[in-house]
């Protein structure tokens, strides 16, 4: 299955407007006691989410995970930091990236990849304010242009 393909989860749609994305990464995610039960239920919010990378290892931070209803004392801080799985390769690649000024960083969505959970990870440069308004100007042309595309079809 290809990379960022699998039952969605949840997806981070701020983080399309708020950052260019140049590349991104698939990374496991090392979970605990019953956050896969919540997730599977859709339960997560990746929303102020971003990933970090500490002594070698990548993590990602603020991520919502609700607890699970029947999980009782075996639940869970829903914002601890988790642990990403990556190549090492992939690692060194997105710390050299990171050190430049402005990239971050950013979950792009996560999903369900033959059991187990997925996370994509978007390396993204920060956009200035001009750069949404005139992705919006953007948008709306092509939503225009469609709508007189179709009106142009029916008749």
């Amino acid at each position: 299955m290809p990379k960022g393909m699998g039952k969605v989860v949840a997806q981070n749609k701020k983080a399309n407007h708020d950052y260019s994305i140049e590349e991104t990464f698939e990374a496991g995610i090392v979970l605990q006691g019953t956050e896969i039960k919540s997730i599977r239920n859709g339960r997560v919010n990746l929303k102020d989410s971003y990933a970090r990378i500490d002594r070698g290892e990548v993590f990602l931070l603020n991520m919502h995970v609700s607890p699970y209803e029947q999980g009782n004392r075996y639940n869970h801080d829903p914002l601890r930091q988790r642990k990403l799985l990556l190549h090492k390769r992939e690692i060194v690649k997105l710390i050299g990236a990171t050190k430049e000024e402005g990239y971050a960083l950013v979950p792009l969505k996560m999903y369900l990849k033959n059991g187990y959970a997925k996370v994509l990870i978007g390396l993204g440069k920060g956009k200035k304010k001009y750069d949404k308004r005139e992705d919006l100007k953007k948008k709306e042309a092509k939503r225009d242009i469609e709508r007189a595309f179709r009106e142009r079809q029916k008749m």
